[in-house]
């Protein structure tokens, strides 16, 4: 197998270049179909387009490590020093000769590559907020003022923090704390574009946020909070391969309370399948990491069904509650088929978009809405009160 280094910077220019290009499809079909919108409306568009974009891109990178292709391309930023896998066919092959189902193969390269064209893309897309934010920064359709560009610049800044963990991903050899901490990062990216883009879109309409009494804001941030916790415990049963522990359901192994090391289950800064000594992690310890997952959806569920029948007695925040049910919905039917079907490539995905979807829903009703002032007791149910 040929070596090679970690880290090669060769190819960065052309990979840049790959995004610019990449980035200029899209913002090139949003020019012909707006041209003519001041650069207000402009950047509400861009930032829509980015929005939906790194969802792609996060579902796409559940593609890359489902598949096992994160290793496709064992160095960082390029594959074997060059800027796409046509340039490293021998390496490849030579890798792929000598472990035919191993982690390099030139399918696996492709989906690696593609992943990272994608990311860079939508780098780009976010430093052209960035600039047009800054261009506009006092500046609204409405006369109010606008949202600046202190949140186009802090979304600039996590994206290249971003790009850090995806080049750790590679060089740390899947490491699942740093796995886990870069799905994370990619869901938090969501939020801080979807901020954005509710924001612009308040203030290109003159929309006004919804005011909803003090229990149903407590549990919409419930919401938040729990569906926090159950991606990050979801993406550490998905980095350690901890699905299949449990094939059964609503049991596990058969028993509701199956052998379990939580000792090890929970240890964060260690390499994939050992412990931090260096020994193999336990077969009980999987099971933790599942079973715990397992058992916090019910809190999950509980609190989203909750919040469902509370914001459907707000006009306006309506079709939010119904999004958000039938995501529960699916959130459950591909968590069901992931286990009694072994995990099949296309549940797991939706899984996935399942949860960065609720993410993008909840952080979109959260910006909308504003809690009543303190002694003021809204009429519940009520129609929608405006602020």
């Amino acid at each position: 197998m040929v070596s090679q280094p970690l880290y090669d910077l060769s190819p960065v220019l052309q990979l840049l270049l790959v995004g610019l290009l990449l980035a200029l499809v899209p913002v090139g079909w949003l020019w012909l179909r707006h041209r003519r919108q001041s650069p207000a409306q402009w950047l509400r568009r861009l930032t829509l387009l980015t929005l939906f974009l790194t969802f792609d891109l996060v579902v796409f990178g559940a593609f890359t490590r489902l598949t096992d292709s994160g290793l496709g391309c064992p160095d960082w930023p390029g594959c074997y020093g060059s800027a796409s896998p046509v340039g490293a066919k021998a390496p490849i092959s030579a890798a792929q000769a000598a472990m035919p189902s191993g982690p390099v193969t030139h399918t696996k390269a492709w989906i690696e590559m593609i992943h990272r064209y994608l990311a860079t893309a939508v780098g780009a897309l976010i430093l052209a907020m960035t600039l047009l934010s800054w261009q506009q920064r006092n500046k609204s359709t409405s006369g109010t003022s606008g949202v600046g560009w202190g949140w186009p610049l802090a979304t600039l800044i996590w994206v290249c923090i971003q790009g850090a963990f995806g080049a750790l991903t590679v060089t740390m050899k899947l490491f699942p704390a740093i796995v886990t901490m870069h799905l994370l990062g990619g869901l938090f990216l969501l939020v801080l574009l979807t901020v954005q883009a509710e924001r612009l879109q308040r203030i290109d309409q003159a929309l006004q946020r919804s005011t909803v009494d003090q229990l149903t804001r407590g549990v919409l941030l419930a919401a938040c909070s729990v569906l926090a916790v159950q991606i990050a415990l979801g993406g550490w049963v998905s980095t350690n391969y901890a699905v299949l522990a449990c094939t059964d359901f609503p049991k596990c192994q058969g028993s509701w309370w199956p052998p379990m090391r939580f000792d090890q289950a929970f240890q964060f800064w260690r390499a994939l399948g050992q412990t931090p000594d260096g020994d193999n992690i336990s077969f009980a310890a999987l099971t933790a990491i599942h079973f715990v997952h397992r058992a916090f959806a019910v809190v999950v569920v509980m609190v989203l069904v909750w919040l469902v029948w509370r914001l459907r007695m707000v006009a306006a925040l309506r079709p939010v509650a119904g999004g958000i049910a039938a995501l529960l919905v699916l959130q459950l039917t591909t968590g069901l088929a992931n286990v009694v079907l072994g995990w099949p490539l296309l549940a797991a995905v939706l899984h996935t978009s399942g949860a960065a979807a609720l993410v993008v829903l909840l952080t979109w009703a959260a910006s909308r809405t504003s809690p009543a002032p303190a002694g003021v007791h809204l009429r519940w149910p009520a129609p929608t009160v405006s602020a």
